[in-house]
């Protein structure tokens, strides 16, 4: 439909799986399943619930019939209600014990929980994906000089390999939180209405052990090891900022990497992947826009903002719970998923397309490197029998006066023909041309990256199995 609005996360940025997650099927098929696990459970533990039941409701888990429920709901303007009534219209000999017991939040906030673990394993094995791209660029180049900047000037040597190891670190930071947060998810449970598992104790005759088992026995089948050991009506949203904030900490990194991948493009020594028949400019036709990196910034920009939101609602709902969190969180969780995934996609689609301009990068090397090599000039010079102050002051000279030509006259950097013409530096003056490889000052950069690699993420990566699959979406 053209005449309204459509997400354009879904439409432009997220790919198909994680759009998948967050659907309407994939919501109320796990809220069914919670409803089955809950009378499985109720059975085993001697409530009076048949296999005819359980069978009726296994038989529809996943053709929901969205007609019936929406109908409903204008009737009775409770979404969870609607469908309990709708599940039931196709499970009649089921109808009276679905939903036994429980209160809305056990199928919602279950099912939030469980949505988002999906989630975030999906999120997982695409930032592994970036790292394993991002691993290989730097190999590739770990012993490639080029300048460093601090303050975005330019500083001693680095390699474009070991710069790599600054983004690739970030997300192995990210990758760690990401684990701690997923191995730290726990199911809201089974606690009834306020969370005091009262309506189960009716249920069972004020036997807490049998409510106890049913908790038990619906967390690991869904899938999980434990619920929180106590909740409201709600888990505490607390869970949701942690979500939140680690998805956010994954799209400040790629907001990181993407920056300065567009002052590099800016500068043509490394560009972001370009099709042959790309267009950068509607205007410009000779411009390669950097604009999967921007996109990249524009979508962490937004993910990045949404853990403030959380914090509110987490500080904000009243006692055993407020209803104030319900719309927030169906837009807020769904499209920080959904925006993190774009940002992950496209991450891996331009990590492992980096273009390297080589000859650029040594050009403005040498445009600088004259002056970082002056103070091993010096030295050489001084083991030579040469006055330090003496020569220091001549340096100083020296530099002032190609500085000079470099910005007034727009010339290149001639400070070391001015030292090689010097008299006071003869005694190395046959020398100075090795001293001028730029691999003389890059330090352990190149064993950094190796070891950084083999160390922290080869051990990463071989754990976790990473294929080689391409992400689903159009960048």
């Amino acid at each position: 439909m053209k005449d309204i609005y459509e997400n354009p996360l879904i439409t432009r940025y997220a790919s198909a799986e994680m759009a998948r997650v967050f659907s309407d099927d994939n919501r109320f098929t796990t809220w069914r399943r919670l409803w089955i696990a809950l009378a499985e459970g109720e059975k085993k533990l001697g409530l009076n619930i048949t296999d005819e039941q359980i069978a009726q409701m296994k038989a529809h888990v996943s053709d929901i019939n969205y007609a019936d429920a929406a109908a409903r709901e204008k009737e009775v303007r409770h979404d969870v209600m609607a469908h309990v009534y709708a599940f039931g219209l196709q499970a009649p000999a089921a109808e009276p014990i679905i939903h036994l017991g429980a209160t809305s939040c056990y199928v919602t906030d279950n099912a939030e929980v469980i949505l988002m673990k999906e989630a975030l394993e999906l999120i997982k094995g695409k930032l592994l994906q970036a790292m394993k791209k991002l691993s290989a660029f730097a190999l590739a180049h770990k012993g490639q000089p080029t300048l460093g900047f601090t303050h975005l000037q330019p500083a001693q040597l680095t390699t474009v390999g070991k710069r790599a190891c600054l983004w690739l670190q970030d997300l192995l930071m990210d990758y760690e939180d990401l684990c701690a947060v997923i191995d730290g998810l726990k199911l809201r449970g089974v606690k009834g209405t306020t969370g005091t598992q009262a309506s189960f104790m009716t249920l069972f005759d004020g036997d807490g052990e049998k409510v106890k088992a049913l908790e038990k026995y619906v967390v690991e089948k869904m899938g999980f090891k434990s619920a929180f050991a106590v909740s409201g009506q709600t888990y505490t949203r607390k869970l949701d900022y942690n979500v939140l904030s680690v998805l956010s900490r994954i799209a400040q990194s790629a907001y990181k990497f993407a920056n300065d991948l567009r002052i590099l493009q800016n500068m043509k020594e490394i560009e972001e992947p370009f099709e042959k028949n790309q267009i950068g400019s509607s205007a410009m036709a000779y411009k390669r826009n950097p604009m999967r990196s921007e996109r990249i910034c524009a979508l962490a920009r937004y993910v990045i903002t949404l853990p403030e939101n959380e914090a509110i609602t987490a500080s904000t709902q009243w006692f055993e719970r407020t209803l104030d969190d319900s719309a927030n969180k169906r837009i807020t969780i769904p499209q920080a998923f959904l925006a993190t995934d774009g940002v992950l996609n496209l991450y891996v689609n331009v990590a492992g397309g980096l273009v390297v301009y080589d000859k650029v990068i040594a050009k403005h090397i040498a445009a600088e490197l004259p002056f970082m090599a002056t103070e091993t000039v010096l030295m050489e010079c001084v083991k030579a029998g040469g006055d330090r102050q003496e020569l220091h002051e001549l340096i100083r000279r020296h530099s002032m006066d190609a500085a000079a030509v470099v910005k007034r006259e727009g010339g290149d950097n001639d400070l070391i023909s001015r030292i090689k013409g010097d008299p006071a530096f003869a005694a190395v003056k046959d020398g100075i041309d090795a001293i001028m490889d730029p691999r003389n000052f890059i330090g352990r950069a190149e064993a950094q990256t190796e070891e950084f690699i083999a160390d922290y993420i080869a051990p990463v990566l071989q754990k976790e199995k990473i294929s080689d699959e391409e992400t689903s979406i159009n960048v």
